[in-house]
């Protein structure tokens, strides 16, 4: 019975990895941590229960490589625009308008994992919530650090309101990923970011950039 049980430890898997994460990513976008069952997700990566647990561990570890790859096949895009841009009103005009087309791309769920994953979340779940929480108000200290460096350079006046600047174009990001949700179409978000950039104070000088 030994020499079975070893043989069957050292079986190689019968399925791909990469292609089971993949579909995780598109089962936990879809509906979100909380509504994602593991009967859910062993559909949708057409594999076992046990197969899930051997190869992922449960459904928070899954959900946390999930998380990790979301962010390096779709996500970044804001943290990158604000990093490669020259100023933070260029890093954020970019950063609107990828949004508008990546929340809105045919053939993948909408809007952004990060921001719809938690929504109606269960207090048993609340480490999975503030986790993507925590990712969230990374980009908002992106943001609020790329408005202090244009402070400082004379880029923005020295009046900024730097903390509601960075937190309101956050909560435009996550109202563009609700709208896209909601069935919004590319330029009807691209309006959305628009208008947003009009809520950015002048240059000093009164140059609008």
């Amino acid at each position: 019975m030994a020499t079975k049980e070893t043989k069957q430890r050292g079986r190689p898997r019968s399925f791909d990895r990469e292609t089971a994460l993949e579909q995780a990513v598109r089962s936990f976008w879809e509906r979100g941590y909380e509504a994602t069952s593991i009967s859910d997700l062993t559909r949708a990566m057409g594999i076992s229960a046990p197969s899930l647990y051997a190869a992922f561990g449960d459904k928070r570890a899954l959900f946390d490589e999930v998380v990790a790859e979301y962010g390096r096949l779709y996500g970044g895009f804001l943290s990158r625009a604000v990093a490669e841009e020259p100023t933070a009103r260029r890093g954020v005009e970019r950063a609107l308008r990828e949004a508008a087309a990546e929340y809105t791309l045919p053939g993948r769920p909408r809007g952004c994992l990060v921001i719809s994953a938690a929504l109606n979340i269960s207090p048993a779940s609340a480490e999975v919530a503030d986790s993507l929480r925590g990712m969230r108000l990374s980009n908002v200290r992106d943001i609020a650090g790329a408005i202090r460096a244009d402070i400082a350079s004379g880029e923005l006046p020295p009046d900024t309101d730097v903390d509601a600047l960075a937190a309101y174009t956050g909560a435009v990001i996550q109202g563009m990923s609700q709208q896209a949700r909601d069935g919004a179409e590319r330029t009807e978000l691209e309006a959305i970011a628009e208008l947003a950039l009009k809520a950015w104070p002048r240059k000093t000088g009164g140059e609008v950039r």
